[in-house]
């Protein structure tokens, strides 16, 4: 079947920030005395950041699963803070090189694209109003915070199926930067999954999901083509 619509993630993929995300959920994290390796935190980047923020955390015993939720709200809530207040006011978020031209292009060859993101609603909508990414760019967004599980299953692509109306998953190309991203989009059953080599994740620790890769995002528009 043809790909008839794109979901592409956010932070690292169409949109770049130098690890903006990264450094605001270790800071987020510190401020509520926990402390874990950056390659850990850079593991779990591409999920929505509550269920990051508890596999950070590490098993609660039963007793204490009261605590350790308002913990997790209390860490997301800061997280949330600082990662708004970056988008809203750093002068080096942007888009990906060429990411704009690729929506255009694939509008224009009648593909729908989507976003979707491991962010909640609210941060997701202070980085489009940032990008001018209105209605005239992308067809829908959804964010983690919409859907019953986010990334690695694939209820965030079924939703922004639902909003464009695509009723086969083997129509709908996934594109991001980390392994939950691929995981998201296998998990969809997704025509195509495409992973980039710009964003959190390097080529190599992405090539053992066996799917494509590219280093631009323009490259997705023959992998597209070909599919």
């Amino acid at each position: 079947m043809p790909i008839r619509l794109a979901v592409f993630d956010v932070a690292g993929t169409t949109v770049l920030d130098d690890d903006a995300v990264l450094d605001a959920m270790i800071a987020a994290l510190a401020s509520d005395d926990v402390h874990v390796p950056r390659a850990a935190v850079k593991a779990a980047m591409g999920m929505p950041k509550p269920a990051a923020i508890r596999q950070l955390l590490g098993p609660a015993e039963p007793a204490r699963i009261g605590a350790v939720d308002a913990r997790i709200e209390r860490i997301h809530h800061t997280f949330v803070g600082l990662v708004t207040e970056h988008y809203r006011r750093d002068g080096s978020i942007r888009e990906a090189d060429g990411t704009t031209a690729v929506f255009r292009d694939l509008r224009g060859a009648g593909i729908r694209v989507a976003l979707d993101t491991g962010f909640s609603r609210d941060v997701l909508d202070v980085l489009l109003a940032r990008l001018g990414w209105d209605s005239d760019i992308v067809d829908c967004s959804v964010s983690s915070d919409e859907v019953a599980k986010g990334r690695p299953h694939p209820d965030l692509i079924f939703r922004a199926m639902q909003l464009t109306g695509i009723r086969s998953s083997a129509e709908v190309a996934k594109i991001g930067d980390t392994p939950v991203d691929i995981l998201e989009g296998q998990a969809a059953k997704c025509g195509l999954v495409v992973g980039v080599t710009y964003g959190t994740h390097s080529r190599a620790e992405l090539e053992r999901f066996g799917v494509p890769l590219i280093d631009r995002l323009p490259e997705l528009l023959h992998l597209v083509r070909a599919a």
